[in-house]
């Protein structure tokens, strides 16, 4: 199959990018890239993954960014439909996942409205990219039995409105994406509603960037924990059990390098 025949004349990709790294894209979001005729692009696509996009393929960033929006979401579906209707293959691609806080429902509703063909193509989203580099699970047997994944971003003046009752109970880990300016908040109600306070938490940046950053610490203290993180910086807070399970195999490796015994001499 050639490259563009991925992608028919007027029809719509909803594009995985993962969270930057272009290794963790699938194969199929690759080849559907180079396919393309035009790439809408967010903010938070990894400069890795832009630098795939062919040097004849017109590249338009559409700048969705918590905070920061440069287009609106009805602008965005718009132009995607105006390309579709021009008869062009059209890729557009989100960081992470599309079906993770990405708006792919608002997009393809509008598209759909319009008669244009679209498709999704997953990606790697952030909360396990990030348990992935920490060497950690979402889940553990016995201790995490699920994960539940809310977004902290909101309209400017609009409360932050969760069911903390249902996210403070033991027994599951909390994924909050965009939380670093809603942490000290998100801690205090989580407490509040019930959840300890030592309860691991991990505060991911730049998840599978070269300048990632891990921190670990106790909800107690998870305002304090991302202090020192930028505006700019994408954020995931995971918070749950699993996060500060011990890891068995950094313990095995610090085992093997720091304990391993002389080896014994040979019979005689």
């Amino acid at each position: 199959m050639q490259p563009n025949e991925l992608i028919a004349a007027g029809e719509v990709w909803l594009v995985g990018a993962g969270p930057g790294d272009p290794d963790l894209l699938t194969r199929k979001a690759e080849r559907l890239i180079r396919a393309a005729d035009v790439v809408f692009y967010d903010a938070l696509v990894g400069p890795g993954v832009l630098e795939l996009i062919p040097a004849g393929t017109e590249a338009i960033s559409v700048g969705k960014r918590s905070g920061r929006h440069s287009k609106v979401q009805g602008s965005i579906n718009d132009l995607l439909l105006d390309a579709a209707l021009q008869g062009r293959r059209v890729v557009r691609l989100k960081g992470g996942d599309p079906s993770v806080f990405g708006r792919s429902a608002e997009e393809m509703d509008h598209l759909a409205a319009a008669g244009v063909p679209v498709r999704v193509c997953p990606g790697v989203t952030t909360a396990s990219a990030a348990a992935a580099s920490a060497n950690a699970s979402l889940t553990l047997r016995g201790r995490a039995r699920g994960i539940t994944l809310v977004t902290a971003h909101l309209k400017a003046g609009e409360p932050l409105r969760l069911d903390w009752t249902a996210l403070a109970q033991a027994g599951g880990t909390v994924g909050v994406y965009m939380g670093r300016a809603a942490a000290g908040e998100i801690a205090r109600s989580l407490i509040a509603a019930g959840r300890d306070p030592d309860t691991p938490v991990m505060v991911a940046v730049n998840v599978s960037l070269p300048d990632e950053r891990l921190i670990r610490g106790k909800l107690s203290a998870l305002s304090f924990l991302v202090a020192t993180i930028s505006d700019d910086d994408p954020t995931l807070l995971l918070i749950g059990e699993a996060v500060g399970a011990r890891n068995l195999q950094a313990d095995a490796r610090t085992l093997l390098s720091e304990e391993t015994p002389e080896a014994a001499p040979a019979a005689a």
